[in-house]
Formats: structure tokens, C-alpha cells, sequence
């Protein structure tokens, strides 16, 4: 536990330096999340409302980030699109992290048959790749926003499975779990409340990429039209939508390609601090 607290007191700092990559990647974070609450509470034009008349128009006063092939405004479109990103990937990662910690931990504490064949089907799942899984789940269970949260939440599980794994094998070897289970601590404390903490430097580090992963698969699959359906806006359809106005009309593909490379980059620095602080 005071491991832990240990993390998140120094979380910005590396001795008596700020941690620069932690510190960026938040200040990235609180922009796209201002902006996210903003667009909640002024939006100039709606989401969805379409205007032939500015097929493709440049940035304006009116329009900073010009239009789309609808006449609808790219800047509330991508804001709103960045809002699906961020629950989609926020949701898939809480779905895997969850299954993904008891799975984890009852394989590495008890291990046994049942570690076995958890992590041959674990084995199994990992050696495909997640957006292929993805198109599999969604040919079963349909596309659109739900169920694609669905479907990479399932994906992610065999990941975090196999991280909090082998941090439970590690830690219950350790002599304040002896001592816990000398001291008549049932094995599901021992698990959750003595092991699960100790092991959340490493699981913090596997969220964050676990976030990066989440906002690729969502925009890659959205692109490919199998994703957040029409008329909600998403990043990658958004992009999907401009690619054949790349040279005419480059304004409608930057500031969606921006906000995810923000994004990316946000996450990446954030778990690339936290691994330094493990």
C-alpha cells in the first residue's frame, strides 16, 4: 500500500525535478478535457446541422475549422467526436481492467488446472490481433457505439489478465502475504486488499497504454465504417469521410487527426512517467 501512495505523491516529480513527460501529457489532457466542457455547455451549431450552401467551406470567423461535405461545422463535429473517443475508451478500459483483475488474480494466486486453462484461451485470444478480434466480435454482435465498447472490452481482458497474473504471482511470495495469512487474513483480503494495491504501479502503466490502444482501435475501426454509426460523430469516420478531400479540402482531416495524435501522445507520456516511477 505505501507503495502506492508512494506513486501518486511523487507522480510529478523524478527527485527534485518535475517529471516533464507526466506534467505534459496532463496539461494535454486538461485541454482536450476543457474543451470537452465547453462544447457541453456552448455549441455555435449543432452536431448534425448540415448547410449545402458551405459544402467544404474554409475556416472562418464563422466556421474556425471550416466545414464538412455537409456544410456541418468540423469543430463542434471533432469536439463531439472526441467525447465518443474518450467513452469509448474509458469504458472498454474499465470492462477489461475489471475482468481482467479477478481473472488475474485468482490464475496467479492459486494457480493450478484452472491457471492452465485460463491462460492457454488467454494464450489463444493474444495471439491474434486486437482489431482483428474486433471485426470478428462486431460481424457477431453488430456495430455502433455500444457494441464496440462491448467488443474491445472484451479484447482487452486477456491483456490485463495476464499483467495483474504475473504481479500476483510475484507479490504472493512476499512476507507481508505470509504474514497476512499467518495472521488468519482470508485469501480474498490477502488478494484485494494486501496484494491488489502493491501490484497497481504496473496495472496503472498497462491502463494508460490500455487508453492509447482504445482510442487507436476506436478511430481505426470507425474509419473503416464499422464503428460509431452516422449521424453521431466520430474521429475516424470524420477522417474516413475527408480522405477524398485531402487536397482540395486538407482543413477537414487535420483538426480530427490532431486531436487523436493528442490524445495518443497525452496517454503515452502519462504511462511512460508512471513505468518510470514503478
Amino acid at each position: 500500500m505505501k507503495r502506492l501512495k508512494d506513486l501518486f505523491k511523487n507522480i510529478f516529480k523524478s527527485g527534485k525535478k518535475i517529471n516533464l513527460s507526466m506534467t505534459l501529457g496532463f496539461i494535454i489532457m486538461i485541454v482536450l478535457l476543457t474543451l470537452l466542457i465547453i462544447n457541453e455547455f456552448y455549441q455555435p451549431y449543432g452536431p448534425n446541422e448540415m448547410n449545402g450552401s458551405l459544402k467544404y467551406s474554409k475556416p472562418s470567423i464563422e466556421h474556425i475549422m471550416g466545414t464538412d461535405n455537409y456544410g456541418r461545422d468540423i469543430y463542434v463535429r471533432a469536439i463531439e467526436g472526441l467525447k465518443v473517443t474518450f467513452i469509448v475508451a474509458i469504458s472498454t478500459v474499465l470492462i477489461g481492467l475489471f475482468f481482467g483483475i479477478i481473472i488475474g488474480a485468482f490464475t496467479g494466486f492459486y494457480g493450478g488446472i484452472v491457471d492452465e486453462i485460463l491462460m492457454r484461451i488467454n494464450d489463444a485470444l493474444a495471439s491474434f490481433p486486437s482489431i482483428l478480434l474486433a471485426l470478428i466480435f462486431v460481424s457477431i454482435i453488430g456495430s455502433g457505439r455500444y457494441k464496440i465498447i462491448v467488443s474491445l472490452g472484451i479484447i482487452f481482458i486477456p491483456s490485463f489478465a495476464r499483467i495483474v497474473r504475473s504481479e500476483f504471482i510475484r507479490l504472493k511470495h512476499m512476507d507481508y502475504v505470509k504474514s497476512a495469512r499467518l495472521m488468519g487474513a482470508s485469501n480474498l483480503r490477502v488478494m484485494f486488499v494486501h496484494m491488489l494495491p502493491n501490484a497497481m504501479p504496473t496495472i496503472l502503466t498497462s491502463v494508460a497504454i490500455g487508453f492509447n490502444n482504445a482510442v487507436l482501435a476506436e478511430s481505426s475501426m470507425s474509419f473503416l465504417g464499422i464503428g460509431v454509426q452516422p449521424p453521431h460523430a466520430s474521429l475516424g469516420r470524420m477522417l474516413s469521410e475527408a480522405k477524398g478531400y485531402i487536397i482540395s479540402a486538407p482543413w477537414a482531416s487535420v483538426f480530427p487527426g490532431i486531436l487523436i495524435i493528442f490524445m495518443i501522445v497525452a496517454f503515452a507520456l502519462i504511462s511512460e512517467a508512471i513505468g518510470e516511477k514503478k
